[in-house]
């Protein structure tokens, strides 16, 4: 098996490896579910714990679980796995949950009924697996997203030593600058970080959008006309840091307004594109907004948009990553932006529980200009903001690196 990299997501795993609910992963394919439940099971052989690896991609696994938990518990016991003794547990790994005709059944009757075996499992993707979760899950299980690597990680992937906070001298500053550059055009997707050399990346990424992205929403989604979804793909791409103007989209892509909602119902639920909403302490104000369209990943996005891999970093692209680095760490619902009547813009608000935080994402720090953050921090009553940028010196300290966020 190829290394396994310890990413951030498993430390808070790790907390809930002996309660008694069950661990589930979701996210988009590709994001490395998988081998993050082969290093947590490696983890636990290390510390002398039994455990034992489901892969549902193969149908007899399929099979088994589906005609109950008897026949689960039946096929360990013939299978020479034992069950633990009192005070121990047995943890079983299960991949690709959602291939289950019923996980919600299965998990709530091996956690209600069964608590000496621990069950980590995965799933593709939300939508694939909360239309089949049900209510009676609630209290049984704790839910993990995981996403394309963030900036840390994509380090950690390229043996690079970092430490975040630390002040680096200017050679070590240059060199970070050149890995965000990197890992901006590139994206986080750690078999596409992993790869050598541009042009092996960029197959490896259009084989994902081929073989996950298009198949995938195409399934889930019943699309009818493939051409008209593909072409809705590269529109949005394209949008990505853009307000969304759904009329718009319609009438460039001669699909119906509800079908494309339909359609970014799904593409959301499947981690490929967030819909950000403004920033309002007025909740009926801000549902009657127009969200922006975000990527999760920079590298998928240009595929999409741009049918190849870029050499410069656009300011487009930029923004997409800050967004999805901003996401990694603080969480799906903290990010949101911020846009007046008369065009005052900020690309990000942060708000980590009452703390309000606006970020301007800039290629280069000279490319900063204050007003709309001064209007919004008086209106806010607030006195913080970042300024994040990749060239350029920062000035105070409110500018910052991206790997400073």
């Amino acid at each position: 098996m190829d290394k396994l990299y310890n990413r951030t997501v498993v430390d808070e795993i790790s907390k809930y490896i002996v309660t008694d609910e069950v661990v589930v992963l979701h996210g988009a394919r590709q994001v490395g579910k998988t081998s993050i439940l082969y290093l947590i099971q490696d983890q636990l052989k290390t510390k002398g714990e039994t455990t034992y690896f489901i892969d549902l991609e193969d149908s007899r696994y399929v099979r088994i679980l589906d005609e109950g938990v008897d026949a689960f518990l039946r096929y360990l016991k013939e299978d020479g796995v034992t069950l633990p003794p009192p005070g121990s547990k047995l943890f079983v790994f299960i991949d690709e949950i959602q291939y289950l005709a019923d996980p919600s059944s299965f998990l709530k009757l091996m956690a209600d009924h069964h608590k000496p075996i621990k069950l980590i499992v995965s799933g593709s993707s939300s939508f694939a697996i909360k239309s089949k979760f049900k209510d009676s899950l609630v209290g049984r299980i704790v839910d993990f997203e995981i996403y394309p690597l963030s900036f840390t990680e994509f380090l950690l992937f390229n043996d690079y030593p970092f430490q975040e906070g630390e002040v680096y001298t200017q050679k070590k500053t240059d060199e970070l600058r050149v890995k965000f550059r990197e890992f901006v055009l590139y994206g986080g997707y750690p078999r596409i970080v992993l790869a050598a050399g541009a042009e092996r990346k960029e197959k490896y990424l259009q084989q994902i959008i081929d073989t996950y992205v298009k198949r995938d929403i195409r399934d889930l989604a019943s699309v009818k006309n493939i051409d008209k979804f593909n072409k809705l793909l590269e529109v949005l791409a394209a949008q990505s840091g853009q307000i969304l103007n759904v009329t718009e989209i319609s009438n460039t892509t001669r699909i119906t307004t509800p079908t494309i909602e339909k359609y970014l119902f799904v593409l959301e639920n499947t981690y490929i594109l967030k819909l950000v909403r403004p920033y309002s302490r007025n909740i009926r104000s801000e549902l009657f907004k127009a969200p922006k369209v975000f990527f999760y990943d920079s590298g998928l996005m240009q595929m999409l948009w741009l049918k190849g891999l870029q050499k410069e970093v656009l300011g487009q692209v930029f923004e997409t990553a800050i967004f999805a680095e901003l996401l990694k760490k603080y969480g799906r619902e903290t990010v949101f932006y911020w846009r007046t009547k008369d065009k005052k813009e900020i690309d990000f608000i942060l708000r980590v529980k009452d703390a309000l935080t606006p970020i301007e994402a800039k290629l280069n720090f000279e490319q900063f200009s204050p007003g709309a953050i001064r209007y919004f921090n008086a209106h806010y009553g607030i006195d913080r903001y970042k300024v994040t940028a990749l060239n350029g010196t920062p000035k105070s300290p409110f500018q910052i690196y991206p790997w400073d966020l």
